[in-house]
């Protein structure tokens, strides 16, 4: 009989000294980390088979813009040996992660979400959000998606070398 029901996971890993964040899923949570490259399991729901591929499609798009965003301004980020660069932190990919699980249990705001969203990836939503071209739930649903996306890394000039403090 065949298994209607997958574990969508969120879990860190290392490769050659250099660590990944990891979204995934699994039809059994042992296999999560029998992977020998992941070290540790930050979230783990088990659904639906379908609901875990369009949950999963949801939160890659959403680190997509988030990491075109990044690009786009310069920022820099670690090439992952795969997954997630572990430059962004675990809270904001944690964040991401719980906002789409839950934006899926309500299909009316699933849908608008994943619109927005597909919008996302090609123009920041603030232009709608203050223009009022949007209103009532679809505008609140666009802040949290806005929100989702407000992550900046610090940007550590490379040139400048700290003195010792002792000369």
């Amino acid at each position: 009989m065949k298994n209607n029901y997958l574990f969508l996971f969120l879990a860190s890993g290392v490769i050659n000294d250099k660590g990944f964040w990891l979204i995934g899923v699994k039809n059994s949570e042992v296999k999560i980390l029998d992977d020998k490259n992941l070290l540790e399991c930050h979230r783990k729901e088990l659904i639906g088979l379908e609901s875990a591929k369009d949950i999963m499609d949801a939160i890659n798009l959403n680190i997509d813009n988030l990491i075109n965003d990044l690009k786009n301004k310069n920022l820099p980020l670690d090439k992952p040996p795969k997954g997630i660069s572990f430059s962004i932190p675990l809270i904001i990919i944690e964040n991401i992660f719980d906002y789409w699980l839950d934006k899926y249990k309500d299909k009316v705001a699933w849908e608008a979400c994943l619109g927005l969203l597909k919008i996302r990836r090609r123009i920041p939503l603030t232009n709608l959000i203050d223009s009022n071209s949007i209103k009532g739930d679809t505008k609140k649903w666009a802040l949290e998606i806005e929100n989702l996306h407000t992550y900046k890394p610090n940007k550590i000039n490379k040139d400048i070398k700290n003195k010792p403090m002792w000369r």
